[in-house]
C-alpha cells in the first residue's frame, strides 16, 4: 500500500467507502481556532513557505529543538530558506509522529506535492511550493473557499474592538468568520498592574467607566452582546484546572475593588473571583443560546528560562496532571442549580481524564438540546491518530457518538484545514471496521447519517450559526 494513497487510514471496504461516498466532500465547520481576523479581513498573502508553513508554529518548533536545531533557524534571525532548510532536515525523523502525516498531507492538498520532504527534495520544494503561493486564489479567502469552510471561530479578547470581524461581514466572503469570547484578562486580579491596563481597553470599547464590579459585570455584558451581535455563538475558557471555591457578591466586590487600587488578590481570593466571574459568564451563554468551551489540563510555560525569553505559545506547554473531577463537577452544578447550565463543550488534555469528562457530560444532559454538554474532540497533544481514536472510545462507550460535533483545528496556520479531512478518515475506519467485523449493523444508510453528523451536520445544529447561502 503506497504511504497517503487515496485509501490512507481506511482499513476495510465500508470505511474506505464510508469516507469516499459521505465523509470527504462534507462541508467544514472549524467551531475553534486561533486564526488571525485581520488576516482574514486583509486577504492576506504569503511570500513563502517558510512564512505561511513555520511562522507560528509550536508543534513544528518541539520537534526541531528535539532534533538538536538551533533556536536561531527556528524562531531567530535566520533566513526563510534556511529554517525552511531545518526543517527539511528534521521531518525523516518524524516518522510515527503525526506532523510526517500533516506535513506531506498540506504537501500534497495544497501544493499538489507527493514527493516526501528531506535535504534531498528541499530545493524543489521550496521552488514548487512558493511558485504556488504566487497564484491569484493561494491567499486567506482562496483557501477557505477551496476547503468549503462554511464557519471559522476565531478566539476574542473582550476588550477588542471587533474591527476585523465588521470588515468581514460586510466583505463578499462567503465563510461566516464568528468571534470567539476569551475572557481570559478578566480574572487577573492577582496582577493589577496588568488588569488595570486591559480595564482600559475593556472600557474604550464599552464605553463604559469601570471604577467597581457592577461596572466591570456591565462592560462585559456589553462585550458579550457586541460578540452576539458580530456573529459570535461561543465562549472559551483555558484552565489547568476550574476554580472551585465559592463567593459571595460583596466578596468578588471587595477583591476587584482591592486589585483596582493596585493590591493583588491571594490565591485563595482570585480562585473566588474567577468562580464568581465563570458563574456569570455562563449564565451570559445560556441567556443567548451560545455554546461554552473549557480547555481543561495544561500546564502552560513550564520551562521559564526560555518561555520568558520567547514568549507564551513557543513550545513549552505540556499535558497537566491536576485533579480535574470534583472541579468541573461543582462547576457544571452551580450552573445547573441556577437554571443558567449552556450548551457546552468540554476538552481534556491528559487521556487518563477521557472517560471521567465522557461519562460526566451525561450526568449533565437535561433532554432539552440533543448533545448539549458535548465531550470534545481530542485537543492539542491529542489531536492525533491514537488521541482521536481514545476519544471517540471513551464518547461511544458513555455517550452518544451520534451527537458529536466533531473536529476543529485548534490552529493558528492557514494550512491546517486537512486535519479535518485526517479526523474524517480515523472515524470511517473506526465506523466501517466495526460494521465490516459485524461489530456495527451492516446498514449503510444508518452508518453515513452518523458519520455525515459528525462531519458536519451536527455542527450545524448545534452551535446556531447564521450560515451564508
Amino acid at each position: 500500500m503506497a504511504y497517503l494513497d487515496e485509501n490512507f487510514l481506511l482499513h476495510s471496504p465500508t470505511a474506505r467507502r464510508l469516507f469516499h461516498e459521505v465523509a470527504k466532500d462534507q462541508p467544514i465547520i472549524d467551531y475553534h481556532c486561533h486564526l488571525s481576523p485581520r488576516e482574514i479581513a486583509s486577504n492576506r498573502r504569503w511570500a513563502d513557505i517558510s512564512e505561511i508553513w513555520l511562522g507560528g508554529d509550536h508543534y513544528k518548533w518541539r520537534l526541531m529543538r528535539a532534533n538538536g536545531i538551533d533556536e536561531n533557524l527556528i524562531t531567530g534571525a535566520s533566513s526563510p530558506r534556511e529554517k525552511f532548510q531545518a526543517w527539511a532536515e528534521t521531518v525523516p525523523y518524524t516518522l510515527r509522529n503525526p506532523i510526517h502525516h500533516w506535513t506531506h498531507i498540506e504537501l500534497q492538498r495544497y501544493f499538489g506535492i507527493d514527493l516526501l520532504l528531506s535535504p534531498d527534495t528541499a530545493d524543489e520544494i521550496w521552488e514548487r511550493t512558493n511558485a504556488t503561493l504566487a497564484e491569484p486564489d493561494f491567499c486567506v479567502h482562496g483557501l477557505l473557499k477551496k476547503f468549503d469552510v462554511r464557519v471559522v471561530g476565531t478566539t476574542d479578547d473582550p476588550a477588542d474592538p471587533l474591527t476585523d470581524h465588521l470588515a468581514i461581514a460586510a466583505s463578499d466572503l462567503s465563510t461566516v468568520v464568528a468571534p470567539t469570547f476569551r475572557p481570559d484578562k478578566a480574572f487577573l486580579v492577582d496582577r493589577p498592574d496588568l488588569l488595570a491596563q486591559w480595564l482600559e481597553k475593556l472600557e474604550t470599547n464599552s464605553g463604559t467607566s469601570i471604577a467597581t464590579l457592577s461596572h466591570l459585570l456591565a462592560a462585559l455584558q456589553k462585550r458579550h452582546d457586541a460578540f452576539h451581535a458580530a456573529g459570535g455563538r461561543l465562549s472559551d475558557h483555558g484552565f489547568d484546572c476550574l476554580p472551585a471555591l465559592h463567593c459571595t457578591d460583596e466578596e468578588a466586590a471587595m477583591i476587584f475593588n482591592d486589585a483596582r487600587m493596585g493590591r493583588a488578590a491571594s490565591p485563595e481570593q482570585k480562585e473566588k473571583f474567577s468562580f464568581y466571574l465563570m458563574v456569570f459568564f455562563g449564565q451570559l451563554d445560556a441567556a443567548k443560546g451560545w455554546t461554552k468551551q473549557l480547555h481543561l489540563g495544561a500546564f502552560r510555560n513550564v520551562n521559564s528560562q526560555l518561555a520568558a525569553k520567547l514568549g507564551p505559545d513557543t513550545g513549552y506547554d505540556t499535558i497537566g496532571d491536576s485533579r480535574q473531577g470534583a472541579a468541573l463537577i461543582n462547576y457544571l452544578d452551580a450552573l445547573s442549580s441556577n437554571g443558567a447550565l449552556p450548551k457546552m463543550v468540554i476538552y481534556n488534555l491528559n487521556p487518563s481524564d477521557n472517560y471521567l469528562f465522557a461519562c460526566l457530560t451525561g450526568a449533565f444532559q437535561d433532554g432539552t438540546v440533543a448533545g448539549k454538554i458535548q465531550f470534545g474532540s481530542g485537543w492539542w497533544f491529542l489531536d492525533q491518530k491514537n488521541g482521536i481514536e481514545l476519544q471517540l472510545e471513551a464518547l461511544s462507550s458513555t455517550g452518544l457518538l451520534s451527537r458529536f460535533v466533531g473536529m476543529l483545528t485548534d490552529s493558528r496556520s492557514f494550512l491546517s484545514f486537512p486535519r479535518h479531512e485526517y479526523f474524517r478518515r480515523i472515524l470511517c475506519n473506526m465506523v466501517g471496521g466495526e460494521a465490516d467485523r459485524g461489530e456495527l449493523p451492516d446498514d449503510f444508510t444508518a452508518l453515513s447519517q452518523l458519520v455525515s453528523g459528525v462531519c458536519y451536520g451536527n455542527a450545524e445544529r448545534y452551535f446556531g450559526f447564521a450560515l451564508k447561502e
